[in-house]
This record gives structure tokens, C-alpha cells and sequence, in this order.
């Protein structure tokens, strides 16, 4: 068994795969203060509630965006499972043509969810990963990764609203029944939501122009189902995306 371990900055996403099969997937807060110690007694414990025995796992691969975890989670993967790791990243091979200058500023769960993306769905693509940033990549029909953009994710744009707002008050991000909001609450909902469906539908409208041909649209990331459930652009929603392209960069790099 493979454990997956995508390390982002809003949460850490665990996957446990057994070949191909994802069999579960965990969520953990990114605390840098966390100890190594501490991450392994979650991660046994939410192993065990879903009867995976540690001793299961021959096999871990690890893709961080946060500095100060990625040697937290490589202990983790030897305290648990007595594995060393893979920690993707620069040097490791995955198979994808990188046009970004300079291709090592890709961050890896972009790259990951690059190659994941190309072999579930074919090229061309647009990804959207609705994360604390929205990130949107290109890759052409040759399966090239041409570039992107980033965008402040929802979450982080409604804090930083309410943090500098002295009126307005934090609001569960979900969809309001119309866009015209007759009170605050779902004035708020209707900025969030509808404002951030427009932005990724003028996005995906302008990546489409760049690119000169149409494309497949993969949503993924925590508020990949709410978005696409607002917009017909997206074709397909997948929040498993990242974790699988680190499986399939294991499977690149295993000896």
C-alpha cells in the first residue's frame, strides 16, 4: 500500500492507495509547530478508525508547498511505516514538459495535478484548484505545462473582507438563492460565491482564447464541487486530483 501525502498550505491531504484504488483520504491541519511525534499519532489514529494497519504500508510519497513540514512528514513516514518516502520535487521525474520560467517555481502540487489530469482526461486542459489560492494551469494538446495564474483563493478573500471590513461579519461560503441580496448575509454569499464562479469563468474564457482551441476543464481542490455546481465550464470536478498525481510520480521515480 501507498500513502500519499499532499502538503498545501490551507490542509494536509492523506490518500492510501492500494494500486491505482484510492482507499481513503484524511485531512490534518498544517501547524509548522506540530511535532513529528504529534502528526504520527493522527495519522495511526485516523488509519486505525478506517481499519488500514500501519504495517500495510511498504510504500510513501510526499508533495509540500509549506518548508517547514517537509521534514516533519518524512519523519512521520519513517516513524510509521519504516519507509523512506519520496519527497517529489525538484530532481524527481514526472513525465511533464514544463515551458514555466524558470520550471522550478511550479510549485509541486500544480505538477502533480498536471499529471494526473493529462492521463485521467487527455490534452488540452485548463485545471482549476480552488485551494487558499485559485491557480489555474494550461497544458496544451501536446501535454506541455504552458503556465498559469493565481488568484486569492475563496476562503482567503472572504477573511481578508471580513478582517478589513469593521461591518461585516463572517458567513458560511455557500449559495445564496439569488444574486441580488436582500440582507447582508446573503449579500456576502453572493459576492463569494457568484463574484468567484464569474472571475473563474473569464479566466477559463481567456486561457481557451490563448490556448486557440478548446479544452477540458478540471476543477479540483476544497471548493471544486460548490463552484462547479454554479458554472458550466467545468468539466470535470476531481478533489482527489493532487493525490493521485503523486501516486503516479511514484510510480515514475520507484526503482
Amino acid at each position: 500500500m501507498l500513502i500519499s501525502v499532499d502538503v498545501g498550505n490551507t490542509a494536509v491531504s492523506v490518500g492510501a492507495f492500494k494500486g491505482q484504488r484510492l482507499c481513503a483520504t484524511w485531512r490534518l491541519s498544517p501547524e509548522v509547530n506540530r511535532t513529528a511525534d504529534e502528526y504520527s499519532l493522527l495519522m495511526l489514529g485516523m488509519m486505525e478508525q478506517a481499519r488500514i494497519a500501519a504495517t500495510d504500508v511498504d510504500a510513501a510519497v510526499i508533495g509540500s508547498v509549506v518548508h517547514g513540514l517537509d521534514a516533519t512528514f518524512d519523519e512521520v513516514c519513517r516513524q510509521c511505516f519504516n519507509v523512506q518516502p519520496l519527497v517529489a520535487g525538484t530532481g524527481a521525474k514526472t513525465g511533464l514538459r514544463v515551458r514555466y520560467d524558470p520550471p522550478r517555481e511550479v510549485g509541486v502540487d500544480r505538477v502533480a495535478d498536471a499529471v494526473a489530469a493529462i492521463r485521467l482526461y487527455g490534452a488540452p486542459l485548463i485545471i482549476v484548484d480552488l485551494g487558499t489560492a485559485t491557480v489555474f494551469d494550461a497544458i496544451n494538446s501536446d501535454g506541455d505545462y504552458l503556465g498559469g495564474a493565481i488568484a486569492p483563493g475563496l476562503t482567503l478573500g472572504a477573511e481578508a473582507l471580513f478582517q478589513k471590513a469593521a461591518k461585516l461579519y463572517r458567513v458560511e461560503i455557500e449559495r445564496p438563492e439569488n444574486a441580488v441580496g436582500r440582507n447582508t448575509v446573503a449579500a456576502l454569499q453572493s459576492g463569494l460565491v457568484y463574484g468567484h464562479t464569474c472571475l473563474i469563468e473569464g479566466m477559463v474564457a481567456r486561457f481557451k482564447a490563448e490556448l486557440g482551441m478548446e479544452a477540458t476543464v478540471v476543477a479540483t481542490g476544497g471548493h471544486g464541487k460548490l463552484i462547479a455546481s454554479e458554472s458550466e465550464v467545468i468539466d470535470e470536478v476531481n478533489e482527489d486530483l493532487t493525490l493521485m498525481g503523486l501516486r503516479m510520480i511514484y510510480e515514475l521515480n520507484r526503482g
